[in-house]
Formats: structure tokens, sequence, C-alpha cells
């Protein structure tokens, strides 16, 4: 297994099927500051949901239309990275993030999110980065615009979220501007 030093203590991990009951007890500790914004809580609440979600992951990353990783801080899982939607063919893909309040402000999810960014414009080849985001979710944005991201427009109350229409904000980056970005100084 390969780990990547985000500093102070955090590492960015493959986040995997037989880490399921890690993982419950991390959903456990911010089921409800996750779920504010994010459906992933409501998805997983015993160890089988957790197991059958991260193999989920584990199908899409050998099929090649998704990657999960999870973030560690001093040994703990915290939150983790994804992929939500990679489409190498069409050179497009959709990063995303959760964390457990705990960690939250030590700016770990936009460290993480620059390695697996940089990983698919390097390494992938891909053209476009989407990150979206509920237009309340404001210390994602926050990630979105801190990793070099133009804000493409809003899909107006186009998600339900726990019974709740809301609006969805498009963020992206595009490999020339990334590439640009991260060479300069």
């Amino acid at each position: 297994m390969f780990a990547v030093p985000l500093g102070d203590g955090a590492e960015l991990r493959p986040l995997e099927p037989w880490q399921a009951e890690e993982f419950l007890a991390h959903m456990d500790r911010g089921r409800e500051f996750v779920g504010q914004h994010v459906g992933l809580p409501d998805v997983v609440g015993d160890l089988d949901s957790a197991r059958r979600w991260l193999q989920s992951y584990a199908d899409r990353a050998a099929a090649d239309t998704g990657r999960l990783y999870g973030i560690w801080l001093d040994g703990l899982l915290v939150g983790g990275v994804l992929f939500r939607v990679f489409e190498a063919g069409m050179g497009t893909c959709e990063a995303g993030c959760w964390l457990e309040p705990a960690a939250a402000g030590r700016g770990l999810v936009t460290r993480a999110a620059r390695v697996i960014i940089d990983w698919a414009i390097k390494e992938r080849g891909m053209h476009r980065v989407e990150w979206q985001v509920s237009s309340k979710n404001t210390p994602s944005i926050n990630v979105a615009r801190r990793l070099g991201m133009s804000r493409d427009g809003v899909q107006r109350e186009n998600s339900l979220h726990r019974g709740v229409r809301q609006d969805t904000e498009i963020w992206s980056v595009l490999a020339p501007e990334w590439r640009s970005a991260r060479s300069t100084p």
C-alpha cells in the first residue's frame, strides 16, 4: 500500500473494503457534520453498508471509473477525497471530499485534493476536473477556490438532500490552468 504525506502528521492512502470497520467508526464520529451537505452518512449506516460503499469504489477503480482515498491524521481516518466520476476517454472527472469536524480547518482536504488532481492531470491526461458543491457548503467552495478552480455556474434546486431542494455550484479547473498555476512560484 502507498501513502502520500500531507504534512502535519497527515497522509493520503487508498480507502478499501477491508477497512470498513475503521470507515464506519469515522462516519459515526462525523455523521452529523458530514451530513450537513453530503449524502454519504445517509448511505453508510452499518458495517454491511460501509463495506458495500467501499466495494463500489473498489469496483470503480478496477473499471477505471472512480477512485477513493482516505485522509489519516496521526493514524486516525478523518476524511477522504475521491473521484466520484472518472471518464478517462473523455478526459473529465469530478473530485469531491468529506471531513469529520475534529480535522476541519487544517487544510487537509485542499492538500489531498491537490495530490489527486495533480495525478489525474499529469499521469492520466485529464483535461477537466470538476468540483460540484452545495451553494451552502462554504468550506467546500473555499477548497475549490484554493485549488484555483473557476465557478462555471449554478444548477438551481437540482439536488434533493434530506428532503430539501438545494442549488449545486459547478467549479472546474482545466489542465492548462492547473499546469500554469503549479509551475508559478
